[in-house]
């Protein structure tokens, strides 16, 4: 263990991923877990919640399974609830997550809208609501957004993507929200804005989009090389850390220069 986050206690949603193969959730997890963190695994699928506990106990890590929908506000009480009765505090919080329902103004269903927000959005913001009082505490701590580059710059894809969009721009004013809100409790918020990473996710997005799909994203990547978890796990790893006590309301772009760098 190097210790970057040892004695602190990390709620992880959306950690474990939907299929074979690293996303952004386990690779948080299990860096954290590697870092010394004691973490809640927060995931519907008991399941792959589970596998993905195993493979951290395996390394000697700590961790917990919480199965639970953080759309509903009983499931995140009773997820901070279990937290705090196994670990006694809470220092990180990363909200992960997410999903896009495909649509543009014109052909959104207001159902894929609504889902998407209740996802993207008021997942985020209850478990901000339950965590904070444990966080603060603590003596402080952090919040961890992940959130995409799509909320900084429109994504041309077929079917549109405006719900996705939105939802995570709105993610975005919500971090910005907790950074003013709880800076005098020493709460930091953080953004980290991922690129076109490849994970169990975009595996399965691929199959809605065509074979092209992951050649055509790299070639609009100015570093020239594909993304993984493990580089958004990374950036949760120092905004969860004491090494970022100093940010807040800031958003990190994890992308391979894709917001900053604009083809000639």
């Amino acid at each position: 263990m190097a210790g970057r986050l040892a004695g602190k206690v990390a709620i992880v949603t959306g950690a474990a991923p939907r299929g074979e193969g690293i996303g952004n959730g386990s690779a948080t997890a299990i860096l954290y877990a590697r870092e010394g963190a004691s973490v809640v695994l927060v995931n519907r699928s008991a399941e792959r919640a589970r596998a993905l506990h195993e493979t951290i106990a395996a390394e000697g890590g700590t961790s917990l399974v919480c199965v639970a929908d953080v759309s509903r506000n009983a499931d995140v009480e009773r997820m901070v609830a279990e937290t705090v009765t196994r670990f006694g505090r809470i220092d990180i919080l990363v909200n992960n997550v997410g999903m896009g329902l495909g649509g543009t103004a014109e052909t959104v269903e207001e159902s894929a809208w609504d889902k998407t927000f209740e996802r993207n959005l008021k997942t985020a913001l209850l478990c901000a609501k339950h965590c904070i009082p444990h966080i603060r505490s603590a003596g402080g701590g952090s919040i961890v957004n992940i959130s995409t580059f799509a909320a900084e710059r429109g994504i041309l894809r077929k079917g549109g993507m405006v719900a996705y969009t939105a939802s995570k721009a709105g993610l975005h004013g919500l971090s910005l929200g907790l950074a003013a809100d709880f800076a005098a409790d020493r709460i930091r918020s953080n953004v980290i804005a991922v690129g076109a990473v490849w994970t169990p996710l975009s595996a399965a997005i691929q199959k809605t989009q065509g074979p092209d799909f992951r050649a055509e994203r790299l070639k609009a990547i100015p570093l020239g090389i594909e993304g993984t978890g493990w580089d958004t796990a990374w950036a949760a790893v120092y905004l969860g850390s004491d090494e970022s006590r100093w940010v807040t309301g800031a958003t990190l772009p994890v992308d391979g220069g894709v917001l900053s760098i604009l083809p000639g």
